[in-house]
């Protein structure tokens, strides 16, 4: 006589689950499932218990994939390990499962792990020379519809490894916003307060924007992009959009929001009777000391024209980080032509004259001359003679990508980069 019995979980079981997985969790070997994912297998896959009279004294939960189940939890409280309860209990989730029509049950177990005599009972056979791989999904099925309708996605994860060169602004980046965000446990021994705004400035081009999506891909959080300009056509008026859009944001459980051209809603107020735009400068104003006080998100704002912001807008207390961001270094027009380059002519191709012509050049300018060489070299292949030498044709060559080279105007004129190094002087904040 065992003196217990098994039988199906019911809901009124739940608080006695919650118990054993207490006691579980009590050692200092961390289970392979969470208790979430625990949870969610209570309510839709399989469970059994062990009862002692009244008293729930174990429990399994099974889940079925494909064909394949696996073990979720098995656990028995502590005066009745030993006595058979966890061998029981594996044999009614097995029988419990069989319609399924399973070919294998399986079970991941932390290595350390002694307690496993139950398995070996029942015919489980220990594998050996296996690795288990585990990655957490960054965004979770019940935010994704909220994600849809604020237009945000998530990054491809390799968008920070793109950004190739600009060394010094990739590392005032990584060790003042991502580090503090992605480690703020480490962040907090050290008493570092991760960042919740920052301000991205510098000339037109130059890669504000897609700093912001490498930031939110290096953090693996939702990027959400706010538009004043498609906010303005509600009917609410641009303020009441701006102000139920971050409402909406602050329902993911992470995410980087960014606005570009922010001087669009947060220029200098100023005269009589006051711009229709001082309102909403003054709601954004509101905003963001009320966005700072959530954990897991970061307002990043970018500028062409840091001059021509608000003097309250980028007071300390709104913004931890005003940051420069400039024209690409050598390093950075190196990876930006290669980018662009045909794989056939890269070996050919003069890539150190190129790099040295295009000092002042912003990535798009550079994108821009790449673009117009391939296009010169398309055509002069397609003209030679009947154009039956075209397939023949090796490809753009370095005479014509100083061709188009001399022929691109840059974006970003002298005068343009004087101002942007008096604005680092006068406004920058690293």
């Amino acid at each position: 006589m065992t003196g217990w019995r098994i039988r199906e979980f019911h809901r009124d079981d739940l608080e006695a689950l919650l118990h054993l997985w207490e006691e579980v969790t009590a050692a200092p070997i961390e289970p392979v499932y969470g208790l979430s994912e625990v949870l969610a297998s209570l309510e839709k896959d399989h469970a059994m218990v062990a009862v002692h009279g009244e008293e729930v004294i174990g429990a399994v939960v099974g889940r079925a994939a494909h064909n394949q189940g696996w073990i979720v939890f098995l656990a028995t409280t502590i005066p009745w390990r030993g006595r058979g309860v966890g061998a029981g209990l594996l044999a009614a989730i097995e029988k419990k499962m069989e319609p399924l029509g399973l070919s294998k049950l399986s079970a991941l177990m932390p290595e350390a792990e002694t307690r496993v005599h139950a398995f070996h009972s029942q015919g489980f056979e220990l594998k050996q020379n296996l690795h288990y791989f585990e990655r957490r999904i960054p965004v979770q099925r019940e935010e994704l519809s909220s994600l849809a309708e604020l237009g945000g996605r998530l990054m491809p994860r390799d968008l920070w490894e793109a950004v190739a060169g600009m060394h010094r602004e990739k590392e005032i980046l990584e060790q003042r916003l991502v580090m503090p965000l992605a480690e703020p446990d480490l962040a907090d021994r050290f008493g570092v307060v991760p960042p919740r705004a920052v301000v991205l400035f510098g000339p037109p081009g130059t890669g504000k924007t897609t700093f912001a999506k490498a930031i939110a891909s290096r953090l693996e959080w939702s990027f959400v992009e706010v538009f004043p300009s498609r906010l303005a056509a509600e009917p609410s008026g641009l303020a009441a959009a701006l102000r139920e859009t971050f409402l909406k944001i602050a329902e993911l459980e992470h995410a980087v929001v960014f606005i570009d051209e922010v001087e669009e809603i947060a220029a200098q107020r100023s005269g009589e009777p006051p711009s229709p735009l001082q309102g909403v400068t003054n709601e954004l104003l509101k905003i963001i000391p009320a966005f700072r006080e959530q954990e897991g998100r970061l307002l990043i704002c970018a500028t062409n024209f840091i001059r021509a912001l608000d003097s309250a807008f980028l007071r300390h207390g709104r913004f931890d980080y005003i940051i420069p961001i400039g024209l690409p270094d050598d390093a950075a027009r190196l990876a930006i032509w290669r980018r662009y380059i045909p794989e056939a002519v890269d070996e050919a191709v003069d890539l150190p004259l190129l790099v040295d012509r295009t000092v002042g050049f912003s990535p798009a300018d550079i994108e821009f001359a790449a673009r117009s060489a391939s296009q010169r070299a398309f055509e002069a292949a397609l003209g030679a003679g009947d154009g039956s030498g075209a397939a023949d044709a090796a490809g753009p060559s370095t005479e014509h990508y100083l061709e188009a080279i001399a022929g691109t105007r840059t974006t970003v004129s002298p005068e343009t980069t004087a101002a942007f190094l008096e604005d680092i002087e006068a406004l920058a904040r690293v």
